[in-house]
């Protein structure tokens, strides 16, 4: 019975090359446990929110092709022509009803499913993984779009092919599950690898660190990162937060020469107080999304460099913090654009999401 905390995954540099794994597609998307009771289905996120009432498509599909009583493991994504797109499925959460009856029609999501909890009264949670996985296929032998069950290889070499062709569909990595493994909820009993590159780019602002316990205004807790585009404008295109503590205080001072006269022709200068518009390219804006926090920024002179690393770009920004490398004070603001940012061709989704 829901709630049930899924089992999780630890992060690793690199595929295992030991026996016994078995190889999956990181999917970007919204976790989700399905529980389905007859006519009753509900959908549960990662942190056990539910998400059923935002997709109304994926219940039906639920209720038309998954066996009577199941629990199963997967993910919401949804598919566009370039690949899989995470800003447009962060948009199908909005509060109206009408909204999200609108949403479903025009971006549809799917669901991809990789294991199976329960079937029937039967709890599988300690079965083997590759016993799971072939109940899995068994139950969902016959299932149509918008319902998928994930690729799967016990071939490291093929695993080690869809880390690199995949990621241009907007897949972020590879699984590695142990094959006899039971399901451990809440437990990092996974692994996930994912792609992580570097670049430089601009440090045009900061945040301060609101921590409980923290002074205002004594420590750094993000700095504002920016690309120029081909339109000669400098792009806002996510931010890097992984300091210590110690670190936070010492940034004050090493940002402070910058925030001189900061804003005098600096290219973000309107957005100082700004309130409404993209929220995807507004640093200083608050959206729905950020649930109270206050996203105020200070601005800095865009004199200062910084190599960061990233592991997935989704549009014209960093699909999560990127990560503080070091200050580059060798290389100008000038010479941190996008076209530095490696990039891969999408891979043809039809692959995985085509007719079966």
């Amino acid at each position: 019975m829901p709630p049930l905390p899924p089992m999780l995954a630890k992060r690793v540099d690199a595929l295992p090359t030991a026996d016994g794994f078995l190889f999956e597609p990181k999917w970007d998307g919204f976790r989700t446990l399905v529980f389905r009771d007859g006519d009753e289905v509900e959908l549960q996120s990662r942190d056990e929110k539910p998400l059923a009432r935002y997709f109304p498509e994926v219940v039906a599909a639920v209720k038309a092709q998954l066996p009577p009583r199941c629990v199963l493991d997967g993910e919401i994504v949804v598919v566009t022509p370039a690949g899989l797109d995470f800003d447009v499925l962060q948009n199908r959460l909005h509060p109206a009803a009408s909204r999200v009856k609108k949403l479903s029609e025009e971006t549809p999501a799917s669901i991809v499913f990789w294991d199976v909890l329960c079937d029937g009264d039967e709890d599988l949670r300690g079965r083997p993984f590759h016993e799971r996985r072939a109940r899995l296929e068994a139950l969902l032998a016959n299932v149509a779009p918008p319902v998928h069950v994930t690729p799967m290889t016990t071939d490291r070499a093929l695993a080690a092919d869809w880390f690199e062709r995949f990621e241009g569909a907007g897949l972020d990595g590879v699984m590695a599950k142990p094959r006899d493994g039971v399901y451990e909820s809440d437990k990092r009993t996974m692994l996930k690898v994912k792609h992580e590159r570097t670049c430089e780019c601009v440090v045009a602002g900061f945040r301060w660190h609101a921590k409980k316990g923290v002074e205002e205004g004594t420590a750094v807790g993000s700095l504002l990162l920016g690309l120029f585009g081909d339109d000669g404008k400098l792009h806002h295109v996510g931010v890097t937060a992984t300091f210590t503590d110690k670190r936070r205080k010492e940034l004050v001072e090493e940002l402070a020469p910058y925030r001189d006269h900061a804003l005098e022709g600096h290219p973000w200068a309107e957005w100082a107080s700004f309130s409404h518009g993209d929220a995807q390219r507004v640093p200083g804006q608050k959206s729905r999304w950020s649930q109270g926090k206050t996203l105020e920024w200070e601005p800095l002179r865009c004199e200062l460099v910084v190599e960061v690393a990233y592991d997935h770009l989704q549009g014209a920004r960093f699909r999560h913090t990127a990560q503080f490398r070091r200050f580059r004070q060798d290389k100008p603001p000038a010479a941190c654009r996008y076209d530095q940012l490696e990039t891969t061709a999408p891979y043809e989704l039809s692959a995985i999401f085509g007719a079966r």
